[in-house]
C-alpha cells in the first residue's frame, strides 16, 4: 500500500520520528485524563448528569484558553518548540498529580476545575507547537502523508490512551484518581521524549522572529493581528477557507458528543458501568475510522485536492449522520461514530496541510493557535446548543437534523471553494 511505503520513508527520518514519539506519548496521556475528568464528572453513579451540566464542564475548561491561545501562538514563534514539549510536560505531570489528589479530598469544586484548567491550558502550547514544528522535520513532498499520520497517530493514541483508562479503572477498584494518576506517569514520559531532539532542530528561527520574551508579552497584540492579517492576504485565502470549514465540523462534532455521553449514561445502557462500556467501544469504533482517515486521505487529497476532499467528507456526513443517528440505536450509533472519525480526522489532515502549506514559518505558531481557538469555542458553542436542545435521555431528532445541515453546507462552501 501506497501509505505503508510512505510510512516507511517518514520513520526513516529522524526528527520525525522522534516528534511522533513526543506526540504520542502526549496525546496518550490526554487521552488518560480526559476520561478520568469524564468518568468522574459525567459517570459518578452520585450524580444525575444533564447535558446543562456536560456543557457548563467543557465551558469552564475550554472557553479560559480561548484568550489564552492567541498569546500561546505568539510565543511558540518565539520560544524554543523543543523546550515547549519538555518543560510543558514536565508541567502537565506535575498538575495532573495535583488533580487525581483533589479526587480523593473533600475540595470546593472550583479547586478540581482550577488544576484541570491548568493541565488543559499548556495542551494548548503542545498540540500547537507539534502541528507548527513537523515542517521542520518532513520535507514539501512529503508533507501531506506526514500530516495524515501525525495527527491521526496522535488521536489514536489519544483513543488508545482512553481505552488503556478503562483497563486502570477495573484493574483499581474504579478509581478515577489512579486513571489520573497515571496520565501524570505518560505526561512524564512525553517530556524526557523530546530530551532526544537537539533545542534547535523544532525551530522557530531566530532571526524571524522577537528574541526576548519581553518584547512578545509586550507585542502580543500587534503580532497577532500581523498574523490575522498574514491569514487574511490573498495568497492565504484557502487556508482562511479550511480553517472556516472545519471549525464548523468541529461544532457538528462537539454537538454529536454531548448527545453521544447522554445517550450512553442513560438511554443505551442500565448502569453506569455499561454506559462506560460502551462510550469505550464507541471510541474504539472512532479511532478505527481516524486510522481509515489516515489511509485513505493522502490518496483521496491527492486525487481530488484538499478542498475538495473536505467536501467529500462534509457530503458523506451530512447524508449518513441521519441515515445512523436517527434510529437512537447502539449499532447505527456506532456506525456514526466511525463516520464521524472518517470524516472529521480526513478533514482535519486537510485543513492541516492547507494551513502548513500556505502560511509562513514565522506565523505558523500564531496561526495553529488561532486554529486551537477557534476549535474551543465550536466545541463549547456546540455544547451549549446541544444542552438546550437535548432531552434528558439524549435523543433528539431536532440536534441530528442541525448538525446534518452544517455538514452540508460546509459541503457547498468547501465544493464552491475548490471549483474557483
Amino acid at each position: 500500500m501506497a501509505v505503508v511505503r510512505d510510512l516507511r520513508v517518514l520513520l526513516r527520518l529522524q526528527g520525525f520520528r522522534r516528534l511522533l514519539a513526543v506526540r504520542l506519548l502526549s496525546q496518550g496521556a490526554d487521552g488518560v485524563y480526559q476520561v478520568g475528568l469524564a468518568t468522574y464528572v459525567v459517570f459518578a453513579p452520585e450524580e444525575q448528569t444533564s447535558p446543562a451540566a456536560i456543557a457548563s464542564a467543557m465551558a469552564v475548561l475550554l472557553l479560559p484558553y480561548s484568550l489564552v491561545g492567541p498569546f500561546a501562538g505568539v510565543l511558540l514563534d518565539r520560544w524554543r518548540r523543543r523546550q515547549v514539549f519538555l518543560y510543558g510536560n514536565l508541567l502537565r505531570a506535575v498538575m495532573a498529580t495535583v488533580t487525581a489528589v483533589l479526587m480523593v479530598a473533600a475540595v470546593p469544586d472550583w479547586l478540581f476545575y482550577a488544576s484541570a484548567l491548568c493541565v488543559t491550558a499548556v495542551n494548548r502550547f503542545v498540540l500547537a507547537g507539534l502541528s507548527a514544528a513537523l515542517p521542520r522535520v518532513v520535507d514539501a513532498e512529503r508533507l501531506v502523508i506526514a500530516n495524515s499520520v501525525s495527527p491521526t497517530a496522535g488521536t489514536l493514541a489519544a483513543t488508545a490512551g482512553g481505552g488503556l483508562a478503562f483497563v486502570v479503572r477495573l484493574v483499581v477498584a474504579d478509581s478515577d484518581a489512579a486513571v489520573v494518576l497515571f496520565a501524570a506517569v505518560l505526561y512524564l514520559c512525553g517530556g524526557l521524549a523530546s530530551l532526544r531532539m537537539a533545542v534547535a532542530l523544532l525551530g522557530p528561527d531566530q532571526a524571524l522572529a522577537q528574541p526576548r520574551l519581553s518584547s512578545a508579552l509586550v507585542g502580543n497584540v500587534r503580532d497577532l493581528v500581523a498574523g490575522l492579517r498574514h491569514l487574511a492576504a490573498p495568497a492565504r485565502r484557502d487556508a482562511a477557507w479550511a480553517l472556516t470549514g472545519m471549525t464548523l465540523m468541529r461544532f457538528c462534532y462537539g454537538a454529536l458528543l454531548v448527545m453521544l455521553l447522554m445517550l450512553c449514561r442513560y438511554a443505551l445502557t442500565s448502569s453506569t458501568d455499561e454506559g462506560l462500556a460502551l462510550l469505550g467501544l464507541a471510541l474504539g469504533v472512532s479511532g478505527a475510522g481516524f486510522f481509515a482517515a489516515a489511509v485513505l486521505t493522502p490518496w483521496a487529497a491527492g486525487r481530488l485536492g484538499p478542498a475538495r476532499w473536505m467536501a467529500v467528507c462534509a457530503a458523506g456526513a451530512a447524508l449518513l449522520e441521519p441515515a445512523l443517528g436517527l434510529p437512537f440505536a447502539t449499532v447505527p450509533m456506532l456506525a456514526a461514530t466511525f463516520l464521524l472519525g472518517l470524516t472529521t480526522q480526513g478533514s482535519k489532515i486537510a485543513t492541516d496541510t492547507i494551513v502548513q502549506s500556505s502560511v509562513d514559518d514565522a506565523f505558523r505558531g500564531r496561526i495553529f493557535s488561532v486554529y486551537d481557538v477557534l476549535f474551543n469555542v465550536a466545541f463549547v458553542g456546540a455544547a451549549g446548543i446541544a444542552a438546550l436542545m437535548l432531552p434528558p435521555d439524549g435523543r433528539s431528532v431536532p440536534l441530528v437534523l442541525t448538525v446534518a445541515a452544517v455538514y452540508a453546507a460546509v459541503a457547498v462552501i468547501m465544493a464552491r471553494f475548490a471549483r474557483q
